[in-house]
């Protein structure tokens, strides 16, 4: 069956040519569009579309409070455009904060130079998010008039079509046979922490670091596929909600406990054994920009078995590979669960592999990683 989409967006043309993209796929049926947020709402109640896409600035109503009412009223995975710019990055973030799903910057040369991409990684997003795990996103099966308010950004997951998403994005997985959670974990020091999520990490990095305490004894490394313009800003408002602090990343950067550093979009992101951080420029042979297995890996070379390497909800595969790297030095990996992903995607190619030593829920990631101190 196809998936039921609606399009939001008082530009003419961004309207149609969004409608021609998503018509293009086969599995894919636009379903109506609206061009203000009021349309919106009352257009998802009428059709009851599996996703919509939302444009943020429009009249009557804007994309966010439009947002607001629809998880209030029919709750549905929302995939908001915003600018590549900081103030883009702020409204992407309110926007998951009122309940969108994901988030795409609104490219216009994109869509106009490369065609195919954009196509590509609409569709694809589109059709993850109909399949996403809908538990995961505080969404209901059917639609609900009486569901109550979406609880906010410690729910909802983004993701990005820029530079630092893959060239070649993998679409959702198919549902597996659930892989039995694992048993507490044992306690033990670690010289660094390191994070790596994609689809769904925004959400679930809040989920997990503030739940760890200011005095944190170990440094932390964070890998997030994000636009350039999007690090600076997520950092901002993680170290606002978090007792432990969160920047982004800067070359020469000295890991100290108690404070993440998140990798900036468009680089790559490597630690040395002296736990100075180098931030070089995206390779372009890299599908991420940043790339979780380049943190990985370095961190596997500089500590060694010193190191608790955590893969968190995303699209893909990318940590695989440096997860493999970090077991074969002797440390330690974690895997979030399948029920608690937005995607299982990345988790499942680590625990597949058979390279995780625990795989947890979300809570319990956060939890555990307390516990450490």
């Amino acid at each position: 069956m196809a998936v039921k989409v609606l399009v939001v967006d008082d530009s003419g043309f961004f309207r149609r040519r969004v409608t021609e993209i998503l018509a293009g796929d086969p599995q894919i049926q636009v379903v109506g569009t609206a061009n203000n947020g009021r349309e919106a709402i009352e257009q998802t109640l009428a059709l009851h579309p599996d996703v919509i896409t939302m444009d943020y600035e429009m009249p009557v109503m804007d994309g966010i409070e439009a947002v607001r009412q629809i998880m209030q009223r029919c709750p549905t995975p929302v995939i908001m455009f915003s600018s590549l710019t900081y103030e883009g990055a702020r409204v992407s973030l309110d926007a998951l904060d009122a309940g969108a799903a994901d988030y795409l910057p609104k490219n216009f040369e994109d869509i106009s130079r490369n065609p195919d991409k954009v196509r590509q990684m609409l569709c694809e997003r589109v059709t993850a998010l109909a399949r996403t795990n809908r538990r995961s996103l505080g969404l209901h099966s059917t639609p609900s008039p009486a569901a109550a308010p979406a609880p906010g950004l410690a729910s909802r997951p983004a993701s990005s079509l820029s530079s630092s998403a893959p060239a070649r994005p993998t679409a959702a997985p198919a549902p597996s046979a659930p892989v039995k959670n694992s048993p507490a974990p044992r306690k033990r020091s670690y010289k660094l922490v390191a994070i790596g999520t994609s689809t769904g990490g925004p959400v679930a990095l809040q989920k997990v670091l503030t739940q760890l305490p200011a005095n944190f004894p170990a440094p932390l490394l964070l890998v997030q596929h994000m636009p350039a313009a999007f690090t600076k800003a997520f950092a901002e408002r993680l170290d606002k909600l978090c007792r432990i602090s969160v920047k982004e990343a800067e070359d020469g950067d000295v890991l100290r406990p108690g404070r993440a550093l998140l990798a900036p979009g468009g680089k790559q992101m490597m630690v040395d054994s002296r736990g100075v951080v180098r931030i070089l420029p995206g390779d372009e042979r890299l599908n991420y920009k940043p790339c979780v297995d380049v943190t990985f890996g370095s961190a596997a070379k500089a500590f060694q078995d010193k190191v608790l390497a955590v893969v968190l909800t995303g699209m893909g595969a990318d940590g695989r590979e440096g997860a493999r790297m970090l077991k074969q030095a002797g440390s330690s990996v974690w895997a979030q669960d399948e029920a608690s992903c937005v995607i299982y995607g990345m988790p499942m190619a680590v625990a597949k592999a058979n390279l995780a030593d625990g795989i947890y829920n979300l809570d319990e990631i956060g939890r555990y990683l307390a516990e450490l101190g």
